[in-house]
């Protein structure tokens, strides 16, 4: 199962790119757009991360191309239901402000969704991407990451992990660090990362993938450990924190990720534009650091670097879903 995403040759390309975007930005012809206000669509709810990116992204976004920019929070079925406002939208005045999930494993997991990914959305620009922490108990054993790793492996089914839900980044992505390390811990599903954080302070669970944000929270109050960074190298949001590959984990990268993306309607001079404004607005100094905060790596990629990393993940996680057989029929 191929999983190392080429994040380094994303990065590289994305940042080639973003010299040729800033400078041709003005060169980039749009008569007429925007005409009215534009809609940025999140699948969250207030406060949620991908709606604080978005808010984050309005206000500059505004100022640039003259016109309001309105978040709209659509929330439900994992963020789908916003997807599919956007991808069925007709006005080119709307946006969605989406998670990886929304364009990846979506329609991977149910088949049946009113809208295709690949399909009906087009993509503008990765905005940030994060690692989660593979975390466990303050009384775990190992010294460092690979001793935790083998105590974990030696443990066998006598051990379990928490994720947020079947088919979450945090369910895929313990199987597929089983898969790469000869894990078997049990999963045990929970309505959210706040509880699984919770059951792990409480001694049910021996180790999880939480977002950073919650696990710096949690190492800070002593409650967890943390055990290193999913991503592939160390992570500028947690630098002290070993990766993966420094546990002895080889061809493993597990990000979570937002991104804005609209309509396939939507022109493509216009979609240039966005992808160049936002990319530029997303690396400033003042909104690098505000999603620095959100627990964000900011990237700002064109939308044929998103486009690479959308198929890279969907390709990835289908070798997931299909082994675990996640897929609705």
């Amino acid at each position: 199962m191929a999983f190392l995403i080429r994040r380094n040759a994303l990065f590289l390309i994305a940042a080639s790119a973003f010299s040729t975007w800033s400078g041709a930005q003005n060169s980039l012809k749009t008569p007429g757009w925007p005409s009215k206000p534009i809609r940025i669509i999140v699948g969250f709810p207030g406060g949620s991360s991908p709606d604080l990116t978005a808010r984050t992204l309005a206000e500059p976004l505004a100022k640039a191309l003259g016109q309001p920019v309105i978040v709209e929070n659509k929330v439900g079925a994992g963020g789908n239901i916003g997807a599919d406002l956007v991808a069925k939208a007709t006005d080119n005045h709307t946006l969605g402000l989406m998670i990886n999930g929304n364009l990846t494993t979506a329609k991977l997991l149910n088949p049946k969704l009113a809208y295709d990914p690949l399909k009906d959305l087009q993509p503008i620009s990765l905005v940030g991407v994060s690692p989660l922490v593979l975390m466990a108990p303050v009384n775990a054993p190992g010294a460092d990451a690979r001793g935790f790793i083998a105590a974990a492996k030696q443990a066998g089914n006598r051990w379990s992990y928490g994720s947020p839900g079947v088919g979450t980044v945090g369910h895929i992505g313990m199987e597929f660090l089983q898969s790469r390390t000869g894990l078997q811990a049990v999963h045990i599903p929970y309505p959210g990362y706040a509880q699984v954080a919770t059951a792990m302070v409480a001694g049910d669970l021996h180790l999880s993938m939480l977002p950073p944000a919650l696990a710096k929270a949690q190492v800070s109050a002593g409650k967890l450990r943390a055990i290193g960074v999913t991503s592939s190298g160390r992570s500028t949001l947690l630098p002290d924190l070993p990766s993966m590959a420094e546990a002895g984990v080889v061809n493993f990268n597990l990000e979570i990720w937002n991104a804005m993306a609209a309509p396939k309607s939507l022109p493509k001079p216009v979609v240039a534009r966005l992808s160049a404004l936002i990319s530029e607005l997303a690396r400033s100094p003042e909104i690098r650091q505000k999603l620095y905060q959100q627990g964000w790596q900011v990237v700002g990629s064109s939308p044929e670097g998103l486009a690479n990393r959308i198929q890279a993940d969907t390709q990835a996680f289908g070798a997931v879903i299909k082994t675990l057989g996640l897929g609705k029929q």
